[in-house]
Protein backbone atom coordinates (compact mmCIF):
# COMPACT_ATOMS: atom_id res chain seq x y z
CA UNK A 1 0.00 0.00 0.00
CA UNK A 2 1.12 3.53 -0.64
CA UNK A 3 2.16 5.75 1.83
CA UNK A 4 -0.70 8.14 3.04
CA UNK A 5 -0.15 10.73 5.54
CA UNK A 6 0.81 8.32 8.58
CA UNK A 7 1.68 4.80 6.87
CA UNK A 8 3.20 2.28 9.99
CA UNK A 9 4.38 -1.14 8.37
CA UNK A 10 4.75 -4.15 10.89
CA UNK A 11 7.33 -6.80 11.15
CA UNK A 12 7.92 -9.94 8.86
CA UNK A 13 6.99 -12.22 10.30
CA UNK A 14 4.83 -11.55 13.37
CA UNK A 15 5.39 -13.24 16.85
CA UNK A 16 3.33 -13.29 19.49
CA UNK A 17 5.87 -10.20 20.99
CA UNK A 18 4.69 -8.69 17.89
CA UNK A 19 0.75 -8.59 18.52
CA UNK A 20 1.02 -7.93 22.02
CA UNK A 21 2.53 -4.68 21.04
CA UNK A 22 0.31 -4.26 18.57
CA UNK A 23 -2.44 -4.88 21.33
CA UNK A 24 -0.81 -2.20 23.53
CA UNK A 25 -1.14 0.65 20.82
CA UNK A 26 -4.99 -0.36 19.69
CA UNK A 27 -6.84 -1.27 23.01
CA UNK A 28 -6.62 -5.37 21.49
CA UNK A 29 -5.91 -8.10 24.03
CA UNK A 30 -4.63 -10.86 21.69
CA UNK A 31 -4.68 -15.19 22.88
CA UNK A 32 -2.83 -17.74 21.41
CA UNK A 33 -4.28 -21.09 22.52
CA UNK A 34 -1.76 -23.43 20.88
CA UNK A 35 1.58 -20.44 21.65
CA UNK A 36 4.47 -22.54 22.62
CA UNK A 37 6.59 -19.66 23.83
CA UNK A 38 6.26 -16.06 24.72
CA UNK A 39 8.12 -14.59 21.27
CA UNK A 40 6.70 -17.78 18.85
CA UNK A 41 6.00 -17.58 14.91
CA UNK A 42 2.09 -16.38 14.94
CA UNK A 43 1.88 -15.79 11.08
CA UNK A 44 4.29 -13.99 8.25
CA UNK A 45 3.25 -11.37 5.77
CA UNK A 46 2.71 -7.92 6.13
CA UNK A 47 0.30 -5.46 7.91
CA UNK A 48 -0.29 -1.53 6.88
CA UNK A 49 -1.90 0.83 8.81
CA UNK A 50 -2.76 4.23 7.05
CA UNK A 51 -3.97 7.41 9.02
CA UNK A 52 -6.40 8.51 5.99
CA UNK A 53 -7.71 11.51 8.01
CA UNK A 54 -7.83 12.43 11.83
CA UNK A 55 -11.16 10.47 11.80
CA UNK A 56 -10.46 7.47 9.43
CA UNK A 57 -7.89 4.34 9.60
CA UNK A 58 -7.26 2.16 7.06
CA UNK A 59 -5.96 -1.09 7.72
CA UNK A 60 -4.72 -3.89 5.55
CA UNK A 61 -3.48 -7.42 6.56
CA UNK A 62 -2.02 -9.85 4.03
CA UNK A 63 -0.89 -12.96 6.13
CA UNK A 64 -0.06 -16.58 5.93
CA UNK A 65 -1.53 -17.94 10.01
CA UNK A 66 0.65 -20.07 11.09
CA UNK A 67 -1.07 -20.72 14.28
CA UNK A 68 -4.52 -19.87 15.40
CA UNK A 69 -4.92 -16.72 17.47
CA UNK A 70 -7.80 -14.66 19.23
CA UNK A 71 -8.61 -11.02 20.00
CA UNK A 72 -10.31 -8.65 21.79
CA UNK A 73 -10.75 -4.80 20.67
CA UNK A 74 -11.94 -2.82 24.05
CA UNK A 75 -11.18 0.70 22.60
CA UNK A 76 -14.73 1.55 21.79
CA UNK A 77 -15.41 2.82 17.97
CA UNK A 78 -18.51 4.41 16.47
CA UNK A 79 -18.24 1.96 13.44
CA UNK A 80 -15.49 -0.48 13.08
CA UNK A 81 -15.84 -1.76 9.29
CA UNK A 82 -14.03 -5.27 8.04
CA UNK A 83 -13.73 -6.62 4.69
CA UNK A 84 -12.53 -10.44 4.21
CA UNK A 85 -10.56 -10.58 0.98
CA UNK A 86 -9.11 -13.64 1.03
CA UNK A 87 -9.61 -16.77 3.93
CA UNK A 88 -12.01 -16.66 6.67
CA UNK A 89 -12.69 -15.99 10.05
CA UNK A 90 -15.00 -16.33 13.30
CA UNK A 91 -16.55 -13.04 14.91
CA UNK A 92 -18.25 -12.31 17.85
CA UNK A 93 -20.24 -9.56 19.81
CA UNK A 94 -22.16 -10.25 22.96
CA UNK A 95 -24.35 -12.94 21.76
CA UNK A 96 -24.32 -12.46 18.05
CA UNK A 97 -21.55 -14.67 16.15
CA UNK A 98 -20.75 -15.34 12.69
CA UNK A 99 -18.12 -17.38 10.62
CA UNK A 100 -16.98 -15.12 7.36
CA UNK A 101 -15.32 -15.78 4.29
CA UNK A 102 -13.38 -13.95 1.20
CA UNK A 103 -16.46 -11.43 0.47
CA UNK A 104 -18.29 -11.36 3.69
CA UNK A 105 -17.82 -8.09 5.74
CA UNK A 106 -19.31 -7.31 8.85
CA UNK A 107 -19.92 -3.59 10.68
CA UNK A 108 -19.44 -3.20 14.37
CA UNK A 109 -20.51 -0.80 16.93
CA UNK A 110 -18.89 -1.60 20.43
CA UNK A 111 -17.38 0.09 23.62
CA UNK A 112 -15.03 -0.76 26.73
CA UNK A 113 -17.31 -2.93 28.21
CA UNK A 114 -18.49 -5.11 25.52
CA UNK A 115 -15.49 -6.04 22.90
CA UNK A 116 -15.06 -7.21 19.74
CA UNK A 117 -14.14 -11.08 19.33
CA UNK A 118 -12.14 -12.03 16.53
CA UNK A 119 -11.10 -15.57 15.88
CA UNK A 120 -8.24 -16.45 13.30
CA UNK A 121 -7.94 -20.13 11.94
CA UNK A 122 -4.86 -21.95 10.78
CA UNK A 123 -3.21 -22.53 8.37
CA UNK A 124 -4.40 -20.42 6.50
CA UNK A 125 -3.63 -17.39 3.95
CA UNK A 126 -5.90 -14.65 5.05
CA UNK A 127 -5.90 -11.06 3.47
CA UNK A 128 -8.44 -8.89 5.15
CA UNK A 129 -9.17 -4.64 4.93
CA UNK A 130 -10.22 -2.92 8.10
CA UNK A 131 -11.74 0.66 8.60
CA UNK A 132 -11.91 2.11 11.71
CA UNK A 133 -14.09 5.35 11.96
CA UNK A 134 -13.06 7.27 14.98
CA UNK A 135 -14.83 10.47 16.81
CA UNK A 136 -14.23 13.60 15.32
CA UNK A 137 -12.20 16.05 16.91
CA UNK A 138 -13.93 19.44 14.54
CA UNK A 139 -17.00 20.26 13.26
CA UNK A 140 -17.21 18.18 9.52
CA UNK A 141 -19.56 18.08 7.15
CA UNK A 142 -20.25 14.16 7.54
CA UNK A 143 -18.99 11.81 10.07
CA UNK A 144 -20.34 8.32 11.00
CA UNK A 145 -21.17 9.44 14.64
CA UNK A 146 -23.39 12.19 12.68
CA UNK A 147 -25.29 8.80 11.56
CA UNK A 148 -27.75 7.26 14.35
CA UNK A 149 -25.88 5.13 16.49
CA UNK A 150 -27.83 2.39 18.17
CA UNK A 151 -28.32 2.35 21.26
CA UNK A 152 -26.18 -0.61 22.23
CA UNK A 153 -23.80 -2.49 20.97
CA UNK A 154 -24.19 -3.78 17.27
CA UNK A 155 -22.88 -6.27 14.92
CA UNK A 156 -23.70 -6.68 11.21
CA UNK A 157 -22.52 -8.54 8.49
CA UNK A 158 -23.02 -7.77 5.07
CA UNK A 159 -21.76 -8.89 1.45
CA UNK A 160 -19.33 -6.88 -0.22
CA UNK A 161 -20.58 -5.98 -3.54
CA UNK A 162 -18.38 -6.87 -6.60
CA UNK A 163 -18.07 -3.73 -7.86
CA UNK A 164 -16.56 -2.68 -4.88
CA UNK A 165 -14.50 -5.58 -4.15
CA UNK A 166 -13.21 -4.60 -7.75
CA UNK A 167 -12.76 -1.15 -6.75
CA UNK A 168 -10.78 -2.19 -3.34
CA UNK A 169 -8.40 -4.90 -4.86
CA UNK A 170 -7.29 -2.17 -7.50
CA UNK A 171 -6.98 0.57 -4.73
CA UNK A 172 -4.26 -2.23 -3.17
CA UNK A 173 -2.19 -2.60 -6.34
CA UNK A 174 -2.17 1.26 -7.17
CA UNK A 175 0.73 3.02 -7.34
CA UNK A 176 -0.41 6.64 -7.56
CA UNK A 177 0.69 9.43 -5.81
CA UNK A 178 0.06 9.43 -1.88
CA UNK A 179 -2.58 12.52 -2.35
CA UNK A 180 -4.70 10.17 -4.78
CA UNK A 181 -4.16 7.20 -2.60
CA UNK A 182 -5.45 8.98 0.69
CA UNK A 183 -8.59 10.64 -1.41
CA UNK A 184 -8.84 7.59 -3.02
CA UNK A 185 -9.17 5.42 0.48
CA UNK A 186 -11.42 8.38 1.51
CA UNK A 187 -13.84 7.48 -1.13
CA UNK A 188 -13.61 3.77 -0.63
CA UNK A 189 -14.19 3.82 2.89
CA UNK A 190 -17.35 5.92 2.74
CA UNK A 191 -18.28 3.32 0.05
CA UNK A 192 -18.20 0.59 2.65
CA UNK A 193 -19.67 2.51 5.34
CA UNK A 194 -22.57 3.67 2.85
CA UNK A 195 -23.38 -0.85 2.11
CA UNK A 196 -22.52 -1.48 5.95
CA UNK A 197 -24.62 0.81 8.20
CA UNK A 198 -27.69 -1.42 9.28
CA UNK A 199 -30.84 -0.16 7.67
CA UNK A 200 -32.01 0.77 10.96
CA UNK A 201 -29.58 3.15 11.60
CA UNK A 202 -30.33 4.86 8.25
CA UNK A 203 -34.29 5.01 9.07
CA UNK A 204 -32.76 6.97 12.50
CA UNK A 205 -30.93 9.03 11.18
CA UNK A 206 -33.25 10.48 8.45
CA UNK A 207 -35.91 10.77 11.49
CA UNK A 208 -33.63 12.81 13.29
CA UNK A 209 -32.19 14.71 10.70
CA UNK A 210 -35.20 17.00 10.85
CA UNK A 211 -34.32 18.55 14.49
CA UNK A 212 -30.44 17.68 13.80
CA UNK A 213 -30.29 15.91 17.41
CA UNK A 214 -29.13 12.82 18.18
CA UNK A 215 -31.96 10.09 19.40
CA UNK A 216 -32.77 10.61 23.14
CA UNK A 217 -31.52 14.31 23.31
CA UNK A 218 -33.60 17.21 23.06
CA UNK A 219 -32.60 20.30 20.93
CA UNK A 220 -31.31 22.23 23.65
CA UNK A 221 -29.25 19.84 25.44
CA UNK A 222 -27.86 19.06 21.71
CA UNK A 223 -27.18 23.16 21.97
CA UNK A 224 -25.12 22.65 25.21
CA UNK A 225 -23.23 19.74 23.93
CA UNK A 226 -22.19 21.40 21.49
CA UNK A 227 -20.80 24.33 22.68
CA UNK A 228 -19.10 22.32 25.75
CA UNK A 229 -17.55 19.81 22.43
CA UNK A 230 -16.86 23.30 20.49
CA UNK A 231 -14.70 24.83 23.83
CA UNK A 232 -13.00 21.32 24.63
CA UNK A 233 -11.72 21.69 20.95
CA UNK A 234 -10.80 25.09 21.08
CA UNK A 235 -9.21 25.13 24.78
CA UNK A 236 -7.95 21.40 25.34
CA UNK A 237 -4.87 22.31 27.55
CA UNK A 238 -7.41 23.89 30.12
CA UNK A 239 -7.62 21.73 33.36
CA UNK A 240 -11.40 20.15 32.89
CA UNK A 241 -13.54 18.50 36.01
CA UNK A 242 -16.52 16.66 34.91
CA UNK A 243 -18.34 18.45 37.51
CA UNK A 244 -17.52 22.25 36.68
CA UNK A 245 -18.31 21.06 33.00
CA UNK A 246 -21.76 19.41 34.09
CA UNK A 247 -22.43 22.56 35.49
CA UNK A 248 -21.72 24.44 32.37
CA UNK A 249 -24.19 22.41 30.35
CA UNK A 250 -26.66 22.18 33.05
CA UNK A 251 -26.98 18.95 33.50
CA UNK A 252 -25.89 16.16 36.45
CA UNK A 253 -22.54 14.37 35.53
CA UNK A 254 -23.94 10.88 34.93
CA UNK A 255 -25.97 12.78 32.47
CA UNK A 256 -23.70 14.89 30.89
CA UNK A 257 -21.54 11.56 30.61
CA UNK A 258 -24.21 9.62 28.64
CA UNK A 259 -25.61 12.32 26.31
CA UNK A 260 -21.87 13.09 25.15
CA UNK A 261 -21.28 9.52 24.52
CA UNK A 262 -24.33 9.05 22.84
CA UNK A 263 -24.03 12.20 20.55
CA UNK A 264 -20.36 11.70 20.06
CA UNK A 265 -19.50 8.38 20.20
CA UNK A 266 -16.72 8.56 22.77
CA UNK A 267 -16.37 9.65 26.47
CA UNK A 268 -15.91 13.20 27.19
CA UNK A 269 -12.61 12.88 28.27
CA UNK A 270 -12.00 10.35 25.90
CA UNK A 271 -12.68 13.31 23.24
CA UNK A 272 -10.41 16.08 24.55
CA UNK A 273 -7.39 13.83 25.07
CA UNK A 274 -7.90 13.13 21.16
CA UNK A 275 -8.07 17.18 21.11
CA UNK A 276 -5.06 17.54 23.13
CA UNK A 277 -3.03 15.26 21.18
CA UNK A 278 -3.60 16.83 17.93
CA UNK A 279 -3.32 20.33 19.51
CA UNK A 280 0.38 18.27 20.32
CA UNK A 281 0.86 17.03 16.62
CA UNK A 282 0.49 20.16 15.14
CA UNK A 283 2.97 21.73 17.77
CA UNK A 284 5.59 19.40 16.88
CA UNK A 285 5.51 20.13 13.49
CA UNK A 286 5.45 24.12 14.00
CA UNK A 287 8.83 23.82 15.97
CA UNK A 288 7.89 22.70 19.80
CA UNK A 289 9.96 20.64 21.71
CA UNK A 290 8.32 17.41 23.25
CA UNK A 291 8.74 18.87 26.27
CA UNK A 292 7.35 22.72 25.40
CA UNK A 293 3.91 20.39 23.11
CA UNK A 294 3.30 18.95 26.06
CA UNK A 295 2.78 21.66 28.76
CA UNK A 296 1.09 23.14 25.80
CA UNK A 297 -1.67 21.04 25.42
CA UNK A 298 -2.47 20.77 28.78
CA UNK A 299 0.12 17.72 29.95
CA UNK A 300 1.91 17.87 33.18
CA UNK A 301 4.29 15.35 32.36
CA UNK A 302 6.30 15.09 29.27
CA UNK A 303 6.50 11.06 30.11
CA UNK A 304 2.54 10.93 30.20
CA UNK A 305 2.01 12.62 27.21
CA UNK A 306 4.80 10.88 25.14
CA UNK A 307 3.02 7.44 25.76
CA UNK A 308 -0.39 9.01 25.07
CA UNK A 309 0.66 10.13 21.84
CA UNK A 310 2.58 6.63 20.72
CA UNK A 311 -0.88 5.36 21.60
CA UNK A 312 -2.70 7.34 19.66
CA UNK A 313 -0.29 8.09 16.35
CA UNK A 314 1.74 4.99 16.00
CA UNK A 315 4.76 6.72 16.04
CA UNK A 316 6.88 8.71 19.26
CA UNK A 317 6.86 12.53 19.63
CA UNK A 318 10.66 12.56 19.16
CA UNK A 319 10.26 10.52 16.49
CA UNK A 320 7.52 12.78 14.64
CA UNK A 321 10.30 15.76 15.26
CA UNK A 322 12.73 13.36 13.99
CA UNK A 323 10.65 13.39 10.36
CA UNK A 324 10.11 17.07 10.54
Amino acid sequence: MATLGAITPYCVPLTTHDLLALGQRFGIDYRFPEASGHSSYVARGRVMEVEVAPTLRVTHSELDVLQPYASTSRRASPWFLSVILEGCIQVRLGHQSFQLQAGNAFSAHFNEQSGLDVFQPAPQRLRILNVSFLAPTAPCTFSPINVALPAKPMLHTWQVPQPLHQSLEAALASNESAERQRLLWQGLAFQLLAHGLPDECLERHSEEKAVSCPSGISHRDHQCLERLRQQLADSPHQDYRLAQLAKEAAMSSSSLRTKFQRCYGCSIFDYLRRCRLEHAKAYLRNGYSVQQAAHACGYGHATNFATAFKRAFGIAPHQLIKNR
